[in-house]
């Protein structure tokens, strides 16, 4: 238990420093907003199914990157800028790597949930479910990103941070199915160790 206290005090630490003075105010509110309410739904249910703490780790890394997002936006994070500008990018792509975790860490929380709660059987669709699963949460978080861009107007702009890439909607979708398989791969023997020696 006390490293999930560690964990939970780096994400109000996390979170405090990402509403001192943000970019916008507006942005800000919207890029946070998921980590808050997956942060609220993972305390609630706690005590019915508790994750491993290498999952925890995963989902507090997130949520420090969705803070950043939110504290600077997403296509002006500083770093990124300076990326940008010594490799001559037209864009600043840390929104790549917060679609990237939208694919890695969700796939290594349905993977703990399926393999905990025996939901596949047939093992053989096992990593093709998981990854089919991410890229429909990010298809839907697409989905979200144009109705609050059509509902604001100009204010979703930096919400939705295509920065003048006609393909940023295509391009945030497969980062996601790269994230999903990127984690499948490096990360599930790690998990698996996890989930055998934990104690729940």
């Amino acid at each position: 238990m006390k490293y999930i206290y560690f964990l939970l005090a780096l994400f109000f630490i996390s979170l405090i420093a990402s509403i001192i003075n943000p970019k916008e105010v507006f942005t800000c509110f919207l890029e946070i907003i998921p980590a808050i309410i997956g942060v609220l739904i993972l305390t609630f249910t706690f005590k019915k199914f508790r994750f491993t703490n290498f999952t925890y780790t995963l989902i507090l890394v997130h949520c420090i990157i969705l803070f950043i997002g939110g504290h600077y936006t997403y296509a002006e994070v500083p770093f990124f800028d300076y990326i940008k500008e010594i490799f001559h990018q037209s864009r600043n792509n840390y929104d790549k790597v917060g679609h990237f975790a939208q694919g890695l860490v969700p796939a290594m929380i349905i993977r703990e949930l399926f393999i905990r709660k025996n939901v596949i059987s047939n093992k053989s669709f096992f990593n093709f479910i998981i990854v089919s699963i991410c890229l429909a949460i990010s298809a839907a978080y697409e989905w979200i990103e144009w109705g609050v861009s059509i509902v604001t107007g100009d204010g979703g702009d930096a919400f939705l941070g295509t920065q003048g890439y006609v393909w940023d909607t295509q391009s945030d979708m497969l980062f996601a199915t790269i994230g999903a398989i990127t984690g499948l791969f490096l990360f599930s023997k790690i998990q698996d160790n996890e989930i055998n020696k934990a104690s729940f």
